[in-house]
């Protein structure tokens, strides 16, 4: 029997909380904690009871009181932690790589910030996120040449971490994405009066949200109507939505409706028309493999992020993020179904390459890593 550990201490809501318990339910479905010895350290148990019975819970709950003791667990308490306990893998779930005793040590890294380029416009709207992408640069180096390989979500982040940290043990591991199908059948008969776009996002100054508004207001001088696009913003979120609220809130086309539930967003999904996913850094871009389920139009991003979760897909076209006038063309003619697709063939992925939990374990465990 194995001694299997897994950490991600920092994990307490979103996507984040979900790639741990993705893990988790792998690891119970392929029965691997019938014949493993399973330990997990969590910030909180209440967040993971319903694997308390099958997997071991440790709870660090001081680990988000400060960035102080989450390094202190990282790099000193686990260290004392693994002495002697005979640990075969060691499985790092958020981004660092502690210092630990164990036979094979796996990193998963899903924050893209140290490879955002700056732009120091935006610097206003979150110095403290910035400060944090070069913070984060030098953390991500810390013992990364110990593991046995670190893991990724896409081949362009694997790309970026062998040029800036010169590893080559890295696996490329997709992120689940599984959605009911029955979400996006539409009952409703209501006829619509106005095509409608959707860019569902939290407000973060590298999402873009500009563009969208800067091309419809290029649209709206030019006299287009006849569409509405739907930002999932309000202005109460943080300095940067206040500050597009205040400069576009004139605009009759862009509808700012505030952070969605994700039943109302898959909700609205029925009922839309198109989506403008103008992001300019995503470690995967989890809206755009939602929104592929309804086969209807993408417009999005022209950059590898992008290209890797749209795959093969016969619906989308690519725009640049900076140019604000070539999104207002694709609005236009997608309102006038005028837009031509781009054929989009998936890249092969190379080697080591997991498709989902299931394979990413079976490499961990069989240290299946060239």
């Amino acid at each position: 029997m194995k001694k299997i550990v897994i950490s991600g201490i920092n994990f307490f809501e979103g996507g984040a909380l979900s790639v741990y318990k993705d893990c988790l339910d792998n690891i119970i479905k392929n029965k691997l904690n019938e014949v493993n010895n399973i330990v997990a350290f969590v910030h909180r148990k209440e967040l993971f009871i319903e694997y308390a019975d099958k997997i071991t819970l440790v709870e660090l709950p001081k680990s988000r009181k400060s960035y102080l003791y989450r390094l202190f667990y990282e790099y000193i308490y686990f260290y004392f932690y693994s002495i002697g306990k005979n640990i075969d893998v060691w499985l790092s779930l958020h981004d660092i790589t502690p210092n630990v005793k164990a036979n094979k040590r796996y990193v998963y890294c899903h924050n893209p910030s140290p490879f955002m380029k700056t732009e120091y416009k935006n610097i206003k709207y979150s110095y403290r996120n910035f400060l944090f992408s070069l913070f984060y640069r030098y953390l991500y180096k810390i013992n990364i040449k110990k593991n046995t390989a670190v893991i990724v979500q896409q081949d362009w982040i694997r790309r970026e971490f062998f040029k800036m940290y010169k590893v080559k043990n890295i696996i490329v591991a997709r992120p689940a994405v599984t959605i009911s199908e029955c979400v996006y059948i539409n009952n409703s008969n209501e006829p619509k009066n106005k095509y409608q776009f959707i860019y569902p996002s939290f407000p973060r100054f590298f999402k873009n949200f500009e563009v969208i508004c800067m091309a419809c207001e290029i649209l709206e001088r030019k006299g287009v109507i006849g569409y509405e696009v739907l930002l999932t913003i309000d202005g109460n979120e943080n300095r940067y939505s206040k500050d597009l609220k205040k400069r576009f809130k004139k605009l009759q086309s862009v509808k700012f409706i505030g952070l969605q539930e994700r039943k109302n967003l898959f909700d609205l999904y029925k009922t839309v028309d198109c989506m403008i996913f103008p992001s300019k850094l995503e470690t995967w871009g989890l809206p755009i493999s939602e929104f592929k389920g309804t086969g209807k139009s993408i417009l999005v991003a022209d950059l590898p992020y992008a290209h890797e979760t749209v795959g093969n897909y016969d619906k989308v076209v690519f725009f640049d993020p900076n140019k604000p006038d070539e999104l207002a063309c694709l609005i236009k003619n997608q309102i006038r179904q005028e837009n031509t697709y781009q054929d989009v063939v998936e890249n092969k992925v190379m080697q080591p390459f997991a498709r989902d939990w299931k394979e990413l374990l079976e490499m961990i465990l069989m240290s299946n890593v060239t």
